[in-house]
């Protein structure tokens, strides 16, 4: 145990306050400046958005300002807790991993934990009280219970939803925050066409709190997706994580038409209108992040499914290496980049990772010199000194219109977010012929199948072939947390299927997984693009103008030195980046 830690076990006799106890063994002042320090140090905070906490907090003195900031929606749960348990060296532990059940636990008031937000995780044999604490530096709550208990206490620091979860499992029903949010709900139904009603159920307290809730614990699971789907007689909630759906604790059936509502709200969509789709945004903060989230409604047998996808603009990284690129591969793919002309397609299926592949793409590009224009639909990250452009279909603002408009502008790069028809290919094709860089994405499954996809489209070979530089495809696979993962040898029957020889110069040849004490489904934390990269050259653009099909070029770009995305994907879980179920999963075994 180090000195804070045992700083911490005071008798009862002690009544020295926490931090003064650890003041007297160690340099940290724990105090809110100390925490805010290492928040901001961490960038976890802004120094700004202290300032502009501490002129309100003026309103509030008697609160801690730490506490205080997370009300704000300033800093999260977890970064405040993490930040108590890195400055006095004590464990931080989450609901998952504290005890299924208390033996005998202590006779505590529920008001009091909740008051205090401390709960006690069982008695070590002959030893102190473990009691976790979302605010260690109350010394009267650790006090209290060191005199209620008559024994010392040992801390560990906690999430406050977590405590909140641990007394009613202790000490309550054994109800969630959910489940206690729900309680509050009106119960009565109420029909979908009464307007009014739904407005005013869905601007009280608890549907309020339960949509907030359903966001914060998409933030806390890293979710980029958020699907809330109603059925007969239940309403499903499921997040998407690191590519995989995962369906989590959800509202009651009746709350179905107040939670939609709310949600349509918060994105300024018409809440009477419930036979066709719609889109919106929401932009707002929470636990401590600037949040953008697309919004898209549409019409079901038992009434509006809703898909939020949440864009983090402060955790975003446009870098190469931390999407996965690497190697040759990533310099073959900067040369052609730093082409001053032609066009360089992405393509691939929804939520491939294409279009943070040409954000990553523009951002390098992305120079005094240079004038670069997008054309969008919708704008997902605002790029400072990069001219973007939302499409509006409905004032006639088309990816097409807006090409004819912007090649007048003197861009030196023109992005276009999506290929989708003949008129918008071929302003594309003039442009890259008169001297742009032209970037853009396209739906399909291989970089060859994309060349056959635009002569299908109507577009001439010629043009094709004077114009195209190169062509990305890819994919995500889930990426394996370096700390909870494990190699092993895979069978001789395995390394003979999959030719794992041929990636490897590695004897025994290792593969990678998580660990196996984790669940079904941990032990990934991220994604990683596995991508094949096809070069238009002067064999391939020979077999273009014999109209070749897609698996006659992909053979002739694989004898020129292109990887497939299978062949990307096995090199990666030999490398341990992923693992070959996961190579398997995404690329079928192409």
């Amino acid at each position: 145990m180090s000195l804070v830690q045992s700083s911490l076990s005071l008798s009862p006799e002690q009544t020295t306050p926490v931090t003064e106890a650890v003041e007297s063994v160690h340099p940290i002042t724990l105090s809110d400046d100390v925490v805010c320090s290492w928040l901001v140090g961490q960038s976890r905070l802004k120094q700004g958005d202290i300032e502009r906490a501490r002129r309100l907090h003026a309103d509030s003195p008697d609160e801690s300002f730490s506490l205080f900031l997370l009300r704000l929606g300033m800093v999260s749960e977890r970064d405040l807790a993490q930040a108590w348990a890195t400055l006095l060296q004590v464990p931080l532990i989450t609901e998952d991993e504290a005890p299924a059940l208390l033996e005998d636990p202590p006779e505590l008031s529920v008001r009091f934990l909740k008051q205090f937000q401390v709960v006690p995780l069982g008695r070590d044999q002959n030893g102190p009280l473990h009691v976790l604490v979302a605010n260690p530096a109350d010394s009267y709550a650790i006090e209290a219970l060191q005199y209620a208990c008559a024994c010392p206490v040992r801390l560990s620091i906690g999430l406050r939803s977590d405590i909140e979860n641990l007394i009613e499992r202790y000490y309550g029903q054994g109800r969630s925050a959910m489940g206690t949010i729900v309680e509050n709900l009106d119960a009565q139904t109420t029909s979908e066409d009464d307007i009014e009603h739904l407005k005013d159920l869905a601007s009280e307290a608890p549907v309020i709190r339960l949509v907030n809730l359903i966001i914060q614990r998409a933030v806390e699971n890293r979710a980029s997706d958020i699907h809330i789907e109603p059925f007969e007689n239940r309403l499903k909630v499921r997040y998407r994580i690191d590519g995989v759906l995962h369906e989590s604790e959800a509202p009651p059936a009746s709350s179905t038409a107040a939670v939609i509502s709310r949600v349509k709200i918060m994105a300024k969509l018409d809440i009477a209108e419930r036979r066709l789709p719609q889109d919106g945004r929401i932009m707002l903060r929470i636990q401590g992040k600037e949040l953008d989230l697309r919004v898209s409604t549409v019409p079901t047998s038992f009434g509006e499914s809703v898909v939020m996808r949440l864009l983090d603009r402060e955790s975003v990284s446009f870098d190469f290496d931390s999407l996965g690129f690497a190697g040759q591969s990533l310099d073959t793919f900067l040369n052609v980049l730093e082409r001053p002309h032609g066009i360089l397609l992405v393509t691939g299926p929804t939520g491939s990772g294409k279009t943070t592949t040409l954000y990553t793409a523009l951002s390098r590009l992305n120079t005094a010199e240079r004038k670069i224009i997008t054309v969008e639909d919708p704008v997902e990250y605002q790029l400072e000194g990069i001219n973007q452009i939302q499409v509006k279909p409905s004032i006639g603002l088309d990816f097409a219109g807006a090409l004819r408009s912007i090649v007048r502008q003197d861009p030196d790069v023109i992005m276009i977010g999506e290929m989708r028809d003949l008129e918008t290919c071929s302003i594309a094709i003039q442009s890259a012929l008169t001297g742009h860089l032209v970037l853009s994405t396209l739906h399909t499954n291989s970089a060859a199948g994309s060349i056959t996809r635009l002569l299908d489209m109507g577009v001439e070979d010629y043009l094709l072939a004077s114009t195209i530089n190169g062509i990305l495809a890819q994919r995500l696979v889930r990426r394996l947390d370096p700390a909870m993962r494990e190699a092993y040898e895979p069978l001789p029957e395995v390394i003979e299927q999959y030719q794992l020889e041929r990636y490897t110069d590695e004897r025994p040849i290792r593969l990678y997984r998580p660990r196996r004490d984790l669940a079904t489904g941990e032990g990934y934390r991220g994604r990683s693009a596995i991508s094949e990269l096809l070069i238009m050259n002067d064999t391939l653009r020979s077999l273009l103008m014999k109209r070749a099909d897609a698996a006659t070029l992909e053979q002739a770009a694989r004898a020129e030195g292109m990887y497939t995305l299978y062949e990307d994907g096995l090199r990666q879980a030999l490398a341990g980046v992923t693992t070959l179920e996961e190579v398997l999963r995404v690329t079928s075994g192409e």
